[in-house]
Formats: C-alpha cells, structure tokens, sequence
C-alpha cells in the first residue's frame, strides 16, 4: 500500500474505518496489534468515558506500524483470525477489556465489547 493509499485510509470517518477493517479481516483473516519488546500487548485506557481498558486492533501490518510510528518500543504483530475469534476475544470478554477498532492517527476509534465484535466479524465471514 503506497503512502497516499495509507493516508487516504487513515482520513476517513471512525465508522467508515470499521467497515474497512471487516472487509479487510474479512478477506485476509488476521488482524493486527501491537507489541512491545516485552511481548506485552499494547492496551489503552480511555478515562474520558467511564476509565476502560481496551485492545486496539488494525486490519494490516501498515496501519499498526503506522500508529506505532512515535514509539519505537511498539512492534505490530499479527493474529490468525481463528485463533483472535476463539482465544482472544473470549478471553477480552473473560477480562473486561473491549477492543478498539482501527484506531486513527487523530486517537478516534470505534471501541465495543468483545462480544459485539466477534458476532460482525462472523457475518463478515458468511458472505465468503
């Protein structure tokens, strides 16, 4: 993906980004955080809205590593789609932690409950 592709991407609207990252999982069938050298996952904490915690994930390697572009600590990391639908999500759920879709440069994302994002990411996946 060129540099203008990325930020024409990037510039859209947090709901229109969400739809793109179903298209792109769910064609691809993996989905992308970050990591730091500590193989810790990288885990956001939004106190303008109540003080959760949640788990920002991107559709490709591009997106990640270029919201990780200030923190050279920060490594994107791919997860197999089968493996994010039956160990992750369950176990973000299990934790309290909801998930942050496709975070922009700006820091707006689309944030849900686990729950709700496994059942869009499975009808994403019946139409292939």
């Amino acid at each position: 993906m060129n540099k203008e592709e990325l930020e024409a991407i990037l510039g859209l609207e947090t709901e229109d980004r969400y739809d793109y990252f179903l298209d792109v999982v769910g064609e691809e069938r993996e989905v992308w955080i970050l990591v730091n050298s500590d193989e810790h996952f990288l885990k956001l904490h939004a106190e303008d809205q109540g003080g959760f915690e949640y788990l920002p994930v991107w559709p490709s390697e591009d997106f990640a590593a270029a919201y990780a572009d200030d923190d050279s600590d920060l490594t994107p990391r791919g997860i197999a789609l089968p493996q994010f639908l039956k160990k992750w999500l369950p176990g973000l759920d299990r934790d309290g932690i909801e998930v942050g879709v496709f975070p922009g440069p700006d820091k707006d994302v689309w944030v849900m409950e686990a729950t709700d994002l496994e059942k869009d990411l499975r009808e994403e996946l019946s139409r292939f």
